[in-house]
């Protein structure tokens, strides 16, 4: 699982990432000089905050640099370790959003989606998104031969938003039949091998 940590893959996939300037620090940390670790990635007033952790023991969201708290970040509620490490970026206007799906560095299925009601948005193929996905999942080192890719447009451009574990992820409107068949057929690729 250490894979997903953003701190994992994010040196990785820089050229592609939505947030080009980051710090990991623990919580505790973050909320004992929050103004220091804003200043750092050239922030003063909001900052985004997300767990580094793939397993999310909260949501990621942007909070004011100062009323940042271990309450503002869920302490208590889905974690009681205050050093729990954090990613916090500068703010972005994030437009749309995409789920790809990807298997052995293919990309096999995709959808769009909105990510405040996590529900699968009109359909229709945004070719940027997918090219981008694609060109990611082609060059980067996979976390997992079988994983789901993020992009999502910030000022009309598409970006790399997160990799996530393919086992814990909503698949919204991607195309079922396609991820059995790819995820079947990498197994019994992996069970011969």
């Amino acid at each position: 699982m250490n894979d997903f940590c953003c701190t994992t893959w994010y040196p990785r996939a820089s050229k592609w990432l939505l947030h080009r300037d980051w710090q990991c620090v623990p919580a505790n940390d973050l909320v004992a000089s929050a103004a220091d670790v804003a200043s750092s990635i050239g922030c003063s007033d909001r900052v985004f905050v997300r767990p580094d952790s793939p397993l999310k023991p909260f949501s990621g969201r942007v909070l004011d640099v100062d009323s940042i708290s271990l309450k503002a970040l869920d302490h208590g509620f889905y974690y009681e370790d205050e050093t729990l490490p954090v990613i916090v970026a500068p703010v972005a206007n994030v437009g749309r959003e995409w789920r790809f799906v990807v298997v052995d560095g293919q990309v096999i299925a995709g959808s769009s989606y909105d990510a405040e009601t996590r529900s699968a948005t009109k359909a229709g193929e945004d070719s940027n998104a997918l090219d981008l996905a694609e060109e990611i999942a082609s060059s980067i080192e996979p976390p997992s031969p079988v994983y789901v890719l993020d992009i999502c447009e910030v000022d009309e451009k598409c970006r790399l938003l997160e990799l996530n574990p393919f086992g814990g992820a909503d698949l919204y409107d991607c195309d079922p039949q396609a991820i059995v068949k790819a995820v079947s057929d990498h197994a019994i690729r992996s069970i011969k091998s």
